[in-house]
Order: C-alpha cells, then structure tokens, then sequence
C-alpha cells in the first residue's frame, strides 16, 4: 500500500485514538459519548439484533436505486426523444425534487398501505431526481458537429440515442448514480425515522430510535456504524462500477 493510500486509513484511526483517549481521560459517561472500543463491543454483542435491520434497510436503498435508475433513465431517453414529453414531466420532478421527503413522508404512509412499499416510495423519491437530471445534461451533451453528422446521414431518432447521446451521456449518468446512491441510504432511514416504525420487519432507524427511548447511547452509535458503513460500501461500489464502465476511455477514470 503507497502513501497515498496509506495517509487516510492513519488520519482516520489518529482520530479514532484521540476519541478514545479523551473520553477516558475526561471520564465522559458512555450514555453521552461513548468511547469507539464500547461502540464496537457493543455492535459485536448485538449484531445478530441488529443485522435484520441492516438487510432490511439495505434492501430498502438497493430497490430504491434501482427503481430511480430505471424510471430516471427512462424519463431522460422519452425527453431527449421528445420535448413536449419534456416540457409537460419536468415541472413534476422538479416539484418532488424540491420538496422535503420530511413532508411528503407522513402523506404516503396515509395512503400506502404497505410500510415496506411506502419506504420505498419514499426513498425513491430522493434518488430519483439527480438521475433523471444528469443523464438529460449528458444527453444534451453531445457534440454539435456530430449531431450534424447524425443528420447527414439521417440517422433514425433511436440510432442517434444509441450511437451518440448514450455514449457521451454515460460519464453524467454515472456521477448522477453516485449521488443517487447515497441519497437513497439517507431517504430509506430518513422515512423510517419519520414513519416512527417499530416491529421486526424495520430497519436500522427504528433500532436507532429504540436505543434512544432507552438513553442505550452505545447501541444507538452501532446502529450508526452500520448505516455508515453501507453508505461506504455503495459508494465504493459505484466507483468501482465507474472505472469499469469509464476507464478505458474516459479522462475522468484514466
């Protein structure tokens, strides 16, 4: 491992001991902060409680981006194709992109008998706007001499979409997809926070909520772990994703 991947894992575990070490030092209780030691004592002692919650969650994030992919690259293909479908959807995106999921939350839960489907939805909600938004960006991206070209040649609306507005609209897509996917994860615990849901089928947010009722300060950070951890693991997934799909001809991946 080079130095310059060296240097984030020392800066990271340098504040992690300067953690552990005020709060022995200062005697902090661990029911207000507790120290990382306790935090991993304390996800080792409960994982196997905790670990419906994470898939659940999981789930909840990966369906979630999923379905923002398909209906955010749907939408982008129908308002390249068309700009009357593009003018008479927009507004709709636009007004669910801007409106917090902390509002529209309570609203679905009324009208969607499923918590699991109304979860979803929520998180849906989130991620779907900086997908359909960057792949529209990537699709008008495309040169303007070789649109001419396209022309020249009368190339049908499909072989222009295939041929040149995917390509140039991939490396758009991509970084759309990465923001999505965090967004996803904080939708998924953001709705289940404000759904207040409790039971076995729940996810991490509601274990994170009973550890509060309980002042279990320790468990409540372990629970954090995890949802942090996911939001690390989607994001290098995605980079991953990136490289394999742009590296070998894109500059941002070279």
């Amino acid at each position: 491992m080079n130095a310059a991947r060296l240097l984030p894992w020392l800066v990271f575990g340098a504040a992690l001991a300067a953690w552990e070490i005020t709060v022995r030092v200062a005697q902090i209780p661990h029911y207000i902060l507790p120290a990382p030691s306790l935090i991993l004592e304390t996800l080792a002692r409960h994982f196997d409680s905790l670990a419906p919650a994470w898939w659940y969650t999981v789930r909840i994030t990966a369906g979630a981006l999923a379905l923002s992919v398909l209906s955010g690259v749907g939408l982008a293909g129908l308002f390249a194709l068309s700009p009357w479908v593009e003018r008479s959807f927009l507004p709709f995106a636009i007004v669910l992109q801007v409106t917090p999921i902390v509002a529209i939350a309570p609203l679905i839960l009324i009208y969607v008998d499923s918590t699991t489907a109304a979860l979803l939805l929520c998180a849906w909600i989130v991620a779907f706007f900086p997908i359909l938004s960057n792949t529209v960006i990537g699709l008008r991206a495309a040169d303007a001499n070789l649109r001419d070209l396209f022309t020249l040649y009368r190339a049908t609306p499909w072989q222009r979409l295939r041929l040149l507005l995917t390509p140039t609209a991939l490396p758009y897509f991509i970084g759309g997809l990465k923001i999505a996917g965090g967004l996803s994860l904080i939708g998924a615990v953001v709705a289940e926070f404000t759904a207040g849901a409790a039971g076995r089928e729940t996810g991490l947010a509601s274990r994170i909520l009973e550890a509060s009722f309980r002042t279990e300060t320790p468990r409540m950070f372990a629970a954090l772990v995890l949802v942090s951890l996911t939001g690390v693991g989607i994001f290098a997934l995605l980079n991953r994703l990136s490289r394999w799909l742009l590296g070998d001809w894109h500059d941002s991946e070279r």
